[in-house]
């Protein structure tokens, strides 16, 4: 099997940390969403693990997608990359046990998405700690199913509106909305994940995985119940709008002069 080289997989007693280790900011690409489904998958049937918490470093959880270099791939990449991201959103959200997000730091756009699919969000403190979808400021599109994810948490009415604003929330502020389940100091973070999990871990597993799917049903429904194939090329497809890349590319080059 291949080796995971994005992610450090801290085994615990009876429950493991994924924490996400993949450059400065943890951008979201194919390798890093490659080896979180096949660490999930792996975890999940591991009889052994009772439970798991997803985490990133000390004030850095993900800074979402990693728009260069999907800039630069073709379209067999680009279908790829998003087939990829949807099968790790179907992998949260079937994990049978107990999922904890500690949300260390930032966690904009597609990183929100993949926090939005565990059990229970513990979110960092600080001005630069952030969730949401802020893509509009990019000039890019959200895919079906991430629209649907947000939409799920938010209703569509507010989920709509976010994102026109392309409006992120910090720790406090998500806590209001339904976006994170606590607030606490940065430090705080992963040793309250850890608790908190381990209160879950103590109800029955089997227990714990026949109510989770029921009362998550709709969750399932907008995320396992789907075609990612067809989605990843729907989005591929809608990118290749001339008007669109050039907007991107004027997009990265003001990145650039910053």
């Amino acid at each position: 099997m291949k080796e995971i080289t994005t992610l450090q997989v801290h085994q615990k007693e009876n429950y493991a940390i994924i924490q996400l280790d993949n450059g400065k900011v943890n951008a979201i690409n194919t390798p890093l969403l490659l080896d979180i489904r096949k660490t999930l998958e792996a975890l999940d049937a591991d009889q052994s693990v009772k439970g798991a918490i997803l985490a990133g470093r000390p004030n850095a959880f993900s800074a979402g997608l990693d728009v260069m270099s999907l800039a630069t791939m073709d379209e067999a990449e680009g279908v790829h990359f998003w087939e990829s991201y949807m099968y790790v959103l179907q992998a949260l959200v079937k994990f049978s046990k107990p999922l904890v997000c500690a949300i260390t730091g930032y966690a904009p756009a597609g990183a929100t998405i993949l926090t939005l699919c565990t059990d229970y969000r513990i979110m960092a403190k600080g001005a630069k700690h952030v969730v949401g979808m802020h893509e509009f400021k990019m000039h890019m599109p959200i895919p079906e199913m991430l629209c649907d994810v947000y939409a799920y948490h938010l209703g569509e009415i507010q989920a709509w509106k976010a994102v026109q604003q392309a409006k992120l929330f910090n720790s406090d502020e998500a806590l209001k909305i339904g976006l994170v389940d606590e607030s606490v100091a940065a430090e705080e973070v992963l040793p309250r994940a850890e608790a908190y999990l381990k209160e879950r871990m103590i109800t029955f597993h089997k227990v714990f995985s026949f109510t989770k799917k029921h009362l998550r049903k709709e969750l399932y429904k907008t995320v396992v119940d789907r075609d990612v194939t067809a989605i990843a090329k729907q989005t591929i497809e809608f990118n290749k709008n001339p008007e669109l890349q050039a907007k991107v590319v004027e997009f990265m080059m003001s990145l650039k002069k910053k």
